[in-house]
């Protein structure tokens, strides 16, 4: 690998572009470090659990930049960017990577609000008299 390469993953309204290069293993979370990012370990597990797939935690540096949406779909959109990226490294990385799910974006999303209801299906409430 002679440059640095990147990929996309999203989530919900969350878009997350990773930046993947040799190293030693640092995770930066626009300008953080990710345990400092995402305080909760539910959070961190998911941001490293590509890396954990492949057994490849220590020889990559990696930088991100998400906006948009929360902290979990941040997280997980930020683990679909790390194992596309890491796909596009080396190939042979992907049947691992697809057995664990993290190849496939996750397209559930908040439904839209309709007209004449109080949220999405919740309609108001009844009142007989």
């Amino acid at each position: 690998m002679e440059k640095q390469k990147n990929a996309v993953g999203r989530r919900k309204e969350a878009v997350a572009r990773v930046y993947l290069s040799k190293g030693a293993g640092n995770i930066t979370v626009n300008g953080k470090e990710y345990k400092a990012y995402f305080p909760i370990m539910y959070l961190q597990n998911q941001v490293e659990l590509p890396l954990k797939t492949i057994d490849g935690a220590s020889s990559y540096d990696i930088v991100v930049n998400v906006q948009g949406g929360g902290p979990k779909g941040q997280a997980e959109a930020i683990k679909m960017a790390i194992a596309r990226v890491l796909c596009e490294v080396n190939p042979e990385f992907r049947p691992a990577l697809k057995k664990e799910g993290l190849m496939r974006r996750d397209p559930r999303s908040v439904e839209r609000k309709k007209f004449g209801k109080r949220k999405a299906r919740r309609s108001f409430q009844f009142s007989k008299r």
